[in-house]
């Protein structure tokens, strides 16, 4: 098959798969077709697949990401006063490093909102359904939703990673973050560094956790983000790079003052 036609074929499978979707036809144009598989593989539910359908979507999904380019995060320059911090701002799914953070939803089963923007959506959509499956076989077996401030780890599949990292930060619906969800976001970057260590993960990329739809105020995120990490590697040497990967101009302004960069 061709790229086009792995993309035709992963998008049929998917309606095949549900009959609410009988009347729904394969649009001409290719950034519709992509949008229609994301939104299906962001919609379905954690269920068995043939091999066929997994060997399909592999080749496509890594295609997809070679194309895109990936960033080798051994490259990206280390901040002056702090040699195994990084600062970058940019995609994190396109991150060649040993392990990447994704915050995730209590579920712990990724995003199930069509095309929705936040960090579990994109990982999810580029790693593949085995990702769901995986995630969704772990929280079987664990019986109850994940609380704030703990770690999941899995394999990244298509993602130039070779593992995810799953967290799950403090949601702050009223006013000011409590002391007590200040601790769960420190305990987050605590335990995704941890388990990267007993992984073997020598760098690891943070996104900032949180601070999307959980409402984490963005400056004193990135201030407990900094201190933990600080505080873990004073003490634990087999992690060389950690860097904190931020998305926004906003986070970038925040990143900069806090670790005195330029």
């Amino acid at each position: 098959m061709t790229h086009d036609e792995q993309r035709k074929y992963l998008i049929q499978k998917l309606l095949d798969e549900d009959i609410q979707y009988k009347d729904v036809v394969i649009p001409a144009d290719v950034q519709q077709q992509k949008l229609l598989l994301r939104s299906l593989m962001n919609v379905r539910p954690p269920k068995a697949v043939s091999r066929e359908f997994m060997e399909v979507q592999d080749n496509y999904l890594s295609n997809e990401r070679d194309a895109a380019g990936v960033v080798d995060a051994a490259s990206l320059p280390v901040v002056p006063q702090y040699p195994r911090l990084v600062l970058w701002q940019g995609d994190i799914t396109v991150l060649n490093c040993d392990a990447i953070v994704n915050a995730a939803n209590s579920q712990m089963c990724g995003c199930f909102r069509a095309l929705h923007s936040c960090i579990d959506n994109i990982v999810h959509t580029k790693a593949g359904i085995a990702l769901r499956l995986k995630c969704n076989e772990i929280m079987q077996k664990q019986g109850r939703e994940e609380p704030a401030g703990q770690a999941k780890i899995t394999p990244a599949y298509n993602l130039p990673c070779k593992y995810i990292l799953h967290t799950v930060g403090p949601i702050i619906e009223t006013g000011y973050p409590s002391e007590q969800q200040k601790e769960q976001l420190a305990s987050c970057y605590r335990s995704c560094l941890q388990l990267a260590s007993e992984y073997g993960c020598k760098s690891i990329a943070f996104c900032c956790i949180s601070t999307g739809v959980f409402m984490f105020p963005n400056r004193e995120a990135a201030e407990i983000a900094i201190k933990t990490v600080k505080d873990v590697l004073a003490v634990d040497t087999r992690i060389e790079r950690v860097i904190f990967n931020v998305y926004k101009d906003l986070d970038k302004e925040i990143y900069e003052k806090l670790l005195a960069v330029n």
